[in-house]
């Protein structure tokens, strides 16, 4: 073989080479951002319903004076929602929230005119509407986080960013152990 045909198979390889890692690591990038805009998603709709909370707490609290504990329960869910800095923080926050609404939720049912009142019926349902998008960004951020995962660790993904260092691991946006189970549990019909 003559030099430069060794020279222009060198280039070529290398060129492959170099458009491969780059290929592997834009994607990384991609994936990257999916979740961080993800994330980005699940901490609006937090703070949209942190922001609704006061106003279904003091439509409740004009017909059900004498719930204290559970107003407070709702302040202090609210408040560790919005301060989660983590997946993990916002996941055990969330689970405290929803047993905070679930209380508010059967306070209402106890009393029939705070159920028929107009405000707390529009909250009631933003609330619902909120909850619902909630659901869907997190299964979209978990979606990317699987995604971003396998990728970092699978050939040859995983020695670009051993090279980089730069992509870690995602935790997921899980339901809490107790709630698992409960979901995990058959149902129970009696007749």
């Amino acid at each position: 073989m003559e030099p430069l045909t060794i020279i222009i198979i060198v280039v070529v390889a290398l060129l492959v080479i170099g458009g491969t890692i780059a290929g592997i690591y834009n994607n990384l990038v991609g994936l990257n951002e999916r979740v961080n805009e993800a994330w980005s998603d699940i901490t609006v709709q937090l703070k949209y319903r942190a922001d609704l909370i006061p106003n279904v707490v003091e439509t409740v609290k004009g017909y059900a004076k004498h719930e204290n504990e559970t107003f407070k329960m709702v302040t202090e869910a609210r408040t560790a929602v919005m301060g989660a800095k983590t997946v993990k923080q916002a996941a055990e926050a969330e689970n405290q929230m929803q047993g905070a609404l679930g209380r508010i939720f059967a306070i209402a049912e106890a009393y029939p005119e705070l159920k028929a009142n107009t405000n707390f019926q529009t909250l009631q349902t933003q609330l619902q509407d909120v909850e619902d998008k909630i659901q869907a960004a997190r299964r979209f951020y978990n979606s990317g986080a699987k995604e971003l995962n396998t990728k970092i660790k699978t050939f040859p993904a995983n020695i670009v960013n051993s090279l980089v260092g730069h992509f870690k691991k995602r935790d997921y946006f899980e339901v809490a152990e107790a709630e698992q189970a409960k979901i995990e549990k058959a149902p129970e019909v009696k007749f």
